[in-house]
């Protein structure tokens, strides 16, 4: 408890620091036009579904994203708590959490835990909880990535009907030409990893995350979903999959990206996301 309270107190230092220097943080248009944070607010409240795309070691992003959380809800009660740090076998002890049947500390003692879960992910649970929201651990159970790397996503036809059930329904579409995943092999390109098994893992977990939304869009509830940027940069990866299903539905997409400056967006970032979020290259790291 001491430790994880000493970190709280150096990420709020640091923040302050930051904002005695200047600003913290800025948010962008895909035109490269400076947005406040009532922006993103009202542009999220608007979409059905609102895809933040972080840092997964920056707690300042992990910040915002709980301030976005607190701002949709009021707007919206009914709002449901989406996210790829929890897989889908975690589902039953979330809900038994939230529903009062399992202690938090029980709860963190049988649930896979991200290492920075303390410091930057149970903020997220513990207002969701306290606030009645329904929450979807959207991802994969690793254990079934990791498979899929090592033996492409062929092995995954061997398992049973209970496993199949933690993951996107087979068979599924994989666009191998799509650039983020064209990205993935070029950087993978000489190693000693199969790069088509990688890329097929990677949208294993793309559309099992995008799977696991469908059943609460088709009944109109509004989602927030935290996730790695990767998975949906530029609308690809979860994007994808959920457009391919869903292609009338209204998508805000929050890319998270470090900058030295924060006066204009870098170029190369304008089509990541319909709104970017530049950190400082030197905002905390919790890991």
């Amino acid at each position: 408890m001491r430790k994880v309270v000493l970190v709280t107190f150096i990420l709020v230092a640091s923040c302050l620091t930051s904002f005695g220097q200047g600003q913290a943080y800025q948010f962008f248009s895909n035109k490269g036009k400076k947005l406040d944070f009532k922006d993103v607010v009202k542009m999220a409240n608007k979409a059905d579904v609102t895809f933040f795309g972080e840092l997964h070691n920056n707690s300042l992003a992990h910040w915002l994203q709980l301030q976005l959380l607190k701002e949709m809800t009021a707007n919206n009660p009914e709002l449901v708590l989406a996210a790829e740090f929890f897989e889908r076998d975690d589902q039953l002890n979330i809900d038994e959490w939230f529903a009062g049947k399992m202690t938090e500390k029980n709860f963190e003692a049988e649930a896979k835990l991200w290492n920075n879960y303390q410091t930057d992910y149970r903020p997220l649970m513990r207002f969701a909880k306290e606030h009645h929201l329904n929450f979807i651990a959207s991802n994969v159970p690793r254990k079934y990535a990791s498979l899929t790397s090592r033996s492409g996503i062929s092995a995954l036809d061997s398992l049973n009907q209970e496993a199949k059930g933690y993951m996107a329904t087979l068979p599924f579409e994989i666009d191998m030409t799509m650039p983020g995943y064209v990205a993935m092999k070029d950087m993978m390109h000489g190693g000693p990893m199969n790069s088509d098994f990688m890329v097929q893992a990677q949208a294993l977990k793309d559309a099992t995350m995008a799977e696991s939304l469908f059943s609460t869009l088709s009944s109109g509830d509004k989602i927030l979903h935290v996730n790695g940027s990767y998975h949906s940069k530029d609308g690809e990866g979860i994007l994808w999959y959920l457009n391919a299903r869903f292609p009338d539905l209204e998508i805000i997409n929050i890319h998270t990206v470090t900058q030295d400056q924060l006066d204009s967006l870098n170029a190369d970032y304008e089509k990541s996301g319909q709104i970017i979020l530049v950190l400082p290259s030197d905002s905390h790291e919790s890991y």
